[in-house]
């Protein structure tokens, strides 16, 4: 499978304001979009998730890592969640923007994995954080209208 790096929607970028579509089926097309996403999200600095609309396709996909494996999730939604956290997040279409901001602390998220087969993840801490950032951005909302405090980049 041949791998393209996609480019990422930056600040303004309307398509970063735009509600994406679910997805009807998990077909080649997806699933190299998917592996696509996570190639751009691995060539980037400070990636850990990363969502369709930030790469200009408006479809309900999220490729994540924080340090515990790639997850490729199709049509994810959180159907639980608890507690709270401060945070620190960045994103890749804001370069350079960091904020703190409060998260749920567990999340639980279900979704179709890239051959279409429903699961469900339970996340806590850095992957809940992550979970819901991009899912966010698959709702059009960008973490920053969520941000108590800007702070400078660590």
């Amino acid at each position: 499978m041949l791998v393209a790096l996609r480019e990422i929607r930056t600040f303004e970028d309307e398509i970063l304001r735009k509600k994406s579509k679910a997805v009807a089926k998990v077909d080649d097309k997806i699933r190299q979009l998917l592996e696509d996403m996570a190639e751009t999200m691995y060539h980037t600095p400070n990636g850990g998730g990363l969502a369709a609309c930030q790469v200009g396709i408006l479809r309900r996909l999220v490729v994540a890592d924080m340090g515990e494996g790639l997850l490729k999730l199709v049509n994810p939604e959180i159907t639980e969640q608890e507690g709270e956290q401060t945070v620190i997040e960045g994103c890749l279409s804001y370069p350079g923007v960091w904020g703190k901001l409060i998260r749920p602390y567990r999340v639980v998220v279900r979704a179709l994995n890239e051959k279409g087969e429903q699961i469900t993840i339970e996340a806590v801490g850095d992957l809940a954080k992550c979970l819901c950032h991009e899912i966010d951005h698959l709702e059009g909302i960008i973490f920053t209208d969520k941000v108590i405090e800007y702070v400078k980049a660590e």
